[in-house]
């Protein structure tokens, strides 16, 4: 039922998309109260929707139902109309920089905006390498699949191949992609303060950077207004040696557009279950 659905989506404005994503995430926070629960903790915690936590907690549950339509349409839309809805690109330059430095990027992309978008740009003119986990649902993980390994976008799964796989690009000069909020299996990160509050944190992306001499960058799809498409924001971060400072970029990410934040995931707990050990591999 869901790759129909999301093969009917496909064929949609976006602007229609994401009016049916706001009626979406409005009905979804109304009915789920678990996660407006989370939703509402998580805000408070950031201490980022001080004027009106109310208004930022119906924006949230709007953008959040924005996020998972336009999430299924995009794994079946076609590539050429996907990127001619990038309609502004900020902080290029700081790539081209990094790219000439030749020790390759690390892309940061949080949970916020349309972060499936930004790998596909940047696929489109640049090779780059994307970790992700994959869904335990095989329908669903060829869907996914399909949808992000477009023209340039090389999938790296979370285990020590993929890892593996992130080193390689990096030491050939090119980018890779990280969620860097994703919590980390047990055993495979820190806790830090997130907003105040300890985070299980992953290390992953400190060790790459640590080890290879990469270029840190932040990379958000920002959504925007009536559905008019998208502006990439791509910055440049200082340092992410340790799981603290890491959180600390990603919080400075949040704030400048903290309604587009997906806010219901759980990010202060910790998965019970370790994967294959997440390190950098040394060759």
């Amino acid at each position: 039922m869901l790759p129909l659905i999301s093969r009917l989506l496909a064929r949609l404005s976006l602007p229609t998309l994401h009016w049916l994503g706001a009626c979406l995430g409005r009905i979804l926070f109304w009915i789920s109260s678990s996660s407006a629960a989370i939703q509402r903790r998580n805000l408070l915690q950031s201490n980022l929707a001080q004027t009106n936590l109310e208004a930022m907690l119906r924006a949230n549950a709007e953008e959040s139902g924005k996020s998972l339509i336009e999430t299924l349409a995009i794994w079946q839309q076609n590539h050429e109309v996907l990127l001619q809805q990038v309609k502004q690109v900020y902080g290029w330059e700081q790539v081209n920089a990094a790219l000439e430095a030749k020790k390759g990027v690390i892309f940061l992309t949080p949970h916020m905006g349309c972060f499936e978008i930004t790998s596909i740009y940047y696929g489109s003119l640049h090779p780059v390498t994307v970790m992700y986990r994959p869904s335990k649902i095989k329908w669903l993980q060829n869907m996914m699949d399909t949808g992000r390994a477009r023209s340039g976008v090389t999938l790296a799964e979370a285990n020590t191949a993929g890892v593996r796989k992130l080193m390689h690009a990096l030491k050939r000069g090119e980018a890779i992609g990280i969620l860097p909020d994703q919590i980390p299996a047990e055993g495979e990160g820190e806790w830090a303060p997130f907003f105040g509050k300890p985070a299980y944190t992953m290390t992953l992306a400190s060790k790459l950077a640590v080890k290879t001499g990469a270029t840190v960058m932040m990379a958000f799809g920002e959504r925007l207004a009536d559905g008019l498409g998208y502006a990439l924001h791509l910055t440049k971060v200082d340092s992410i040696a340790t799981a603290a400072l890491l959180n600390q970029a990603i919080e400075k990410q949040i704030a400048q557009k903290p309604e587009q934040y997906l806010w219901q995931y759980n990010r202060y707990k910790m998965r019970r279950h370790a994967m294959q050990k997440l390190d950098a591999p040394t060759d």
